[in-house]
């Protein structure tokens, strides 16, 4: 139990913090709440949101369950958590139970409970030899600088928590090694540090992959075996290296609470080989709890739920339609508050569902349109962000123009650049507006380096830029594109409410030699602008069909029960 965590949350002595059970094989999310006992009974829950945590500090560290229940190889669930701090580049709180029940599924009939239990004595803890797998990691991260996308800022480190899980692996959390440049391990009771490899890393699940090739470190270890979910009031207790101790920290308490929920180090692709991400059925969805509601969409049961709006990118799009009522996914009846039933006497989010599914499976779902019954066949797919929660390949792209910087809007830009120097209309866009086709950015004018070229324009910055010459821009990769192949005299930026930059091709072109000298800058443009520009079809078909602009959405559909993108 992240005791460091609670203590930074809350004075009193009853407290809770969150765990979260994640398996590799596509299982559900999980978010618990492990309680500890004391004289005052009251729960206090610690409120997870999708970015930050109401705890700031300076480095928060992982704590790590000591024992799991063995499961085949494509069954291995583990444990992590919730809880980030504030963009101060510090690490997060995380914490892990133990003590599991088995859920698997049966057919299309739901799901069934392994009624197997395996107990873990806490008295034992102290000499046994899972202790031994619970190690500490020490990173050393040096993150990109969003504001200025060429250069690297300062280097800072932290540690965390890591386990065993044999083959020379380990496994720990994805914040804990973001943006590494130096991963060490190091044993309960050794003063050796180990230099760690990171193999893999998942950002939407906030786990992450480490590999040790010293024979020295794996000598006498016993890896720990990955168990499933446990069930309300089990104890459980919690193995790490959490904030304010150099020593390993051991705490107890029960599981009070299990739901679903989003992990809170963002959402993105995992960034390793074959490995694409968690699927999404992008649709927007209210229950039915209202019966005339349920009377005027001719819905003839408590069951169900609205679709409200539908994801542009997804798949969905081609098969369902906005007022459409999702009443069953993969024969599984869905209630009306949009749960499924779960094991034997609770009912749980119907997106337990669609966590068990691979990016490109299918789902059968059981909808009701008009009033009539029918089935229809649906691909799950990665959702695709418009402005996305981590830059894959860790560095943002940029491309300068005359002096002009512009770079992909970004969470890590928008963080670095705090909300106020971003402005209300832009970040209304980056909090609600949805990508109309797969590699659509939203591209701005990040600053201007002062040169004479550029005169009248210096004070611009976090501008969105619309148009080249009068073509719409798609992507950073696109407006590289249409400034290579500009033969017009002049260069013309069009931005938010009319605002114009003119440039004269020629001489703004000549001037980046002087620019890049003067202020030590490497290249006009990132790497990944060196590419040739490939331009989809897909993009152009759907922009002809439909006005290229906003999507927006509203406030009502982020961070309400009910509510949440399936």
């Amino acid at each position: 139990m992240a005791i460091a965590a609670a203590n930074c949350l809350f004075s009193g002595v009853t407290f809770a913090t969150t765990y979260r059970l994640f398996s590799t094989s596509h299982k559900l999310n999980y978010l618990s709440s492990v309680r500890k006992p004391s004289d005052d009974q009251n729960q206090i829950p610690i409120k997870v949101k999708s970015k930050k945590s109401p705890c700031k500090s300076a480095i928060q560290d992982e704590e790590f369950t000591p024992r799991f229940r063995s499961r085949s190889r494509d069954e291995n669930t583990f444990s992590n958590a919730d809880g980030r701090s504030a963009s101060d580049r510090t690490g997060r709180t995380l914490s892990k139970a133990s003590k599991s029940l088995g859920v698997q599924k049966k057919g299309n009939q739901g799901v069934v409970v392994d009624s197997k239990e395996q107990k873990v004595e806490t008295s034992n803890l102290q000499n046994a030899s899972s202790l031994s797998a619970v190690v500490k990691v020490y990173c050393t991260h040096t993150a990109p600088d969003y504001s200025l996308p060429w250069q690297k800022q300062r280097q800072y480190t932290s540690t965390g928590s890591a386990f065993m899980i044999g083959d020379g692996k380990l496994l720990t959390n994805a914040h804990c090694v973001e943006h590494n440049t130096q991963v060490k391990v190091k044993r309960r009771g050794d003063d050796t540090k180990y230099v760690a490899k990171v193999l893999a890393r998942g950002v939407e699940c906030d786990i992450a992959l480490l590999s040790v090739e010293s024979e020295e470190f794996w000598k006498g270890a016993e890896p720990l075996q990955l168990g499933s979910l446990p069930t309300l009031q089990d104890s459980v207790t919690v193995v790490g290296y959490p904030l304010g101790g150099e020593t390993i920290s051991v705490s107890k308490g029960v599981v009070s609470r299990i739901e679903v929920t989003s992990y809170a180090h963002g959402s993105f692709t995992i960034t390793w080989h074959k490995l694409s991400g968690f699927p999404s059925l992008g649709v927007l969805l209210q229950k039915l709890e209202n019966p005339a509601l349920r009377a005027c969409l001719s819905v003839p049961s408590n069951e169900g739920v609205l679709v409200r709006k539908i994801e542009p990118t997804a798949h969905a799009s081609d098969v369902l339609k906005e007022g459409d009522v999702i009443v069953s996914f993969d024969n599984v009846r869905v209630g009306s508050e949009g749960t499924i039933p779960f094991r034997s006497s609770e009912r749980i989010a119907f997106r337990y569902l669609i966590s068990q599914k691979f990016t490109g499976d299918a789902a059968e779902l059981g909808i009701i349109r008009n009033g009539q019954f029918m089935k229809v066949q649906v691909i799950l797919n990665t959702r695709v962000h418009l402005v996305p929660y981590h830059i894959d390949g860790g560095q943002p792209s940029y491309l300068i123009v005359a002096g002009l910087v512009f770079t992909p809007l970004s969470e890590p830009l928008i963080d670095e650049e705090c909300e106020d120097s971003i402005g209300l209309k832009l970040l209304t866009k980056a909090r609600y507006s949805m990508p109309k086709f797969k590699g659509e950015q939203i591209v701005v004018l990040s600053q201007v380096l002062a040169n004479e070229v550029n005169i009248g324009y210096e004070d611009m910055s976090n501008e969105q830029v619309l148009k080249l010459n009068g073509t719409w821009i798609k992507n950073i990769h696109h407006l590289a594109h249409l400034v290579d192949s500009c033969k017009d005299k002049y260069l013309i930026f069009e931005f938010e409410d009319n605002f114009l930059v003119v440039l004269e091709r020629e001489s703004a072109l000549s001037a980046s030699e002087s620019i890049l000298k003067g202020y030590g800058i490497p290249s006009v443009r990132s790497c990944d602008l060196l590419e040739p520009y490939i331009d989809s079809a897909g993009q152009n078909e759907y922009i002809n069909r439909h006005e290229f602009g906003d999507t927006p959405v509203s406030n009502s559909e982020v961070g309400y029960d009910g509510l949440l993108w399936a």
